[in-house]
């Protein structure tokens, strides 16, 4: 006695399954892809506030780090602060606010000297800080 299936093979389905599974595969990628980007730009350790500060328009960030010498970063890039003296200068970042980003073991000398040379030039500073964690 033969058996008869009550499935019937349909060899159609062999060239849509592959395109399917790529299709699913894609959208994956793309879902999680978000996750994986890292935000350019310096590690800061910012020390922590509760006020915060309005979302500026087109600001120019400043970033020191604590290294065993502090170094400034204007727009991601290594700059002393004659060079910053300089740069600060250019009619064009007149008007524009300044945020200043430093690690926490910065020292405070060097956070003054670069908030007053950028105050020199008629630039309005806002400090960064993280915000508070609540134990």
């Amino acid at each position: 006695m033969k058996l008869q299936r009550s499935v019937q093979f349909r060899p159609e389905l062999f060239h849509v399954l592959p395109v399917v599974n790529v299709l699913f595969l894609a959208l994956l990628l793309f879902a999680l892809s978000s996750r994986f980007t890292l935000q350019p730009g310096l590690t800061l350790s910012l020390p922590a506030s509760p006020f915060t500060l309005a979302p500026q328009r087109n600001p120019l960030v400043i970033s020191i780090t604590a290294a065993p010498l502090p170094t400034v970063y204007l727009r991601e890039e290594k700059v002393t602060p004659e060079e910053l003296d300089l740069l600060l200068q250019d009619r064009q970042l007149a008007g524009r606010p300044v945020i200043l980003r430093a690690d926490r073991e910065t020292p405070y000398e060097r956070i003054a000297e670069i908030s007053n040379l950028a105050l020199r030039r008629g630039f309005a500073v806002a400090l960064a800080f993280s915000a508070p964690t609540n134990p």
